[in-house]
Parts: structure tokens; C-alpha cells; sequence
């Protein structure tokens, strides 16, 4: 039952299908999912039993995608990969240029879209250097322990101390992303064009919305599934030993 002191991180892992809902009225289920349903309406003015009815209703209906909380790890990452850092490579690629069409054209009247770009690349910096480190250190050891557990007779072996370690950097880096997409977002009302707005403008605005919302997801995959489970697993194997 979801409730006003129902978690936001608690309602989307049980009911996946309330993350649309969650999605459209800019609620953080990831990095911020620890806050309860009753205080992240009110910060965000929002009347609480309107989004818990709304919650409610997308809870009964179908869900809109697999539960990966019935997946094993190697099944995460490998979905994460194909699915979330693909489109990170390429979403990227595309936004920036116009990111940067858009400063030169409209900077003079619009300063905000200067900041805009500069935020962008820095995010785009940030977010290749991030999966890099995912998908070659964090995520092999990962999916080691899992084979491990199934008895593949693989040791996982790591170049940190205890998996929590890169975990925290990695979570660190999630939330670093988010703020500066929300940065972006409050900048130009909600990646709002204006009217009359060009093309360009208008298509980075959707592009950059619609960026958010993959990350969301993406990182409530792994702050609320995936690295919890590596966790688990490496003291069981430690337990094992």
C-alpha cells in the first residue's frame, strides 16, 4: 500500500510502474528515493493524495517494463550497458552540438543557454569517464562474484579494498549528474522553449528531458538493485572462504 510515509526509493523498487508517474512529476526516486512520499510533495507543491492516488493507479495497471528486481546481477549490468550507457554515447553526441547552436544564436537574449552548454560538457565529461570505470573495473568484479556464486570456480579478484568503496564513488558521481541536470532544468523552466523558439532549441530542450529521465532510471537500477546485491555477494563470498 503506498502511503505518505511510503519512500519513493520503497513504491519504485515494489511497483515499478509508479516510476512514469514519478517521471512526470519530477520526483527523485533515485539518488533522493530515501525521502518520504509526503515531504518530496510538499517541496515540490504537489497535493499528496492527488500523486498517491496517481501512484496507485499506475501500481494496478500493467507495468511498463520488466521487474529487474527479479534479475540477477550479470542480467542488470548487461541490460545497464546495452540499454543505459548506449544511449548515454549516444544521446550525448547529438545534444552537445545543439547545445552549442543554440548559445551562439540565442546567448545575447537568452545567457542562460551559454551556462547550458557549459554545464552540458561538463556533464557529458563526467558521465563517459563514469561509465568507463563502470564497465571496466566495477562491473567485471561484479559479475565475477556472481559466477562465483553459481559456482563457476572463478575468485573475484579487486584493485579496492571491499566493493563498498567504489560503490560510494560511484553513487557520489550519480548524484553529482542529477544536481546538474536540475540545475539545468530550473534554468530554462523545466526545459521549456519559449514561444516562437527555433527547432534546435526546441529539439535540445525535449533531448536533454527526455536525457533526465533515462539517467533516473538508469541510476535507480543500480544505487537501488544492482549495488546493493554486490554488496551481498561479496560478503558472502567472504563468508564462504
Amino acid at each position: 500500500m503506498i502511503s505518505a510515509e511510503s519512500t519513493l526509493r520503497s513504491i519504485a523498487l515494489a511497483q515499478p510502474a509508479t516510476i512514469r508517474v514519478f517521471e512526470g512529476l519530477h520526483l527523485d526516486y533515485c539518488c533522493g528515493g530515501n525521502r518520504p512520499l509526503a515531504l518530496a510533495c510538499a517541496e515540490k507543491g504537489l497535493e499528496l493524495q492527488s500523486v498517491v492516488d496517481r501512484l496507485t493507479d499506475a501500481a494496478t495497471a500493467k507495468a511498463f517494463d520488466r521487474d529487474w528486481s527479479l534479475a540477477t546481477p550479470s542480467e542488470l549490468i548487461e541490460h545497464i550497458v546495452v540499454t543505459h550507457h548506449a544511449y548515454i554515447r549516444a544521446e550525448l553526441p547529438r545534444l552537445l552540438p545543439m547545445a552549442e547552436k543554440a548559445a551562439r544564436k540565442h546567448g545575447p537574449t537568452h545567457p542562460e543557454l551559454g551556462q547550458l552548454e557549459r554545464q552540458l560538457i561538463l556533464l557529458g565529461d563526467d558521465l563517459l569517464l563514469h561509465l568507463h570505470k563502470e564497465e571496466r573495473v566495477l562491473f567485471p568484479y561484479i559479475q565475477t562474484l556472481d559466477k562465483q556464486r553459481n559456482g563457476s570456480g572463478e575468485t573475484a579478484e579487486a584493485c579496492f579494498g571491499s566493493v563498498q568503496s567504489p560503490i560510494r564513488m560511484m553513487i557520489h558521481e550519480h548524484e553529482a549528474a542529477g544536481a546538474l541536470l536540475e540545475e539545468m532544468r530550473a534554468a530554462t523552466d523545466g526545459f521549456t522553449p519559449w514561444n516562437g523558439a527555433c527547432p534546435t532549441l526546441t529539439g535540445l530542450y525535449y533531448g536533454l528531458d527526455m536525457f533526465e529521465k533515462d539517467l533516473h532510471r538508469h541510476v535507480h537500477l543500480e544505487n537501488n538493485l544492482l549495488f546493493p546485491r554486490a554488496i551481498e555477494l561479496e560478503q558472502a563470498a567472504l563468508t564462504a572462504q
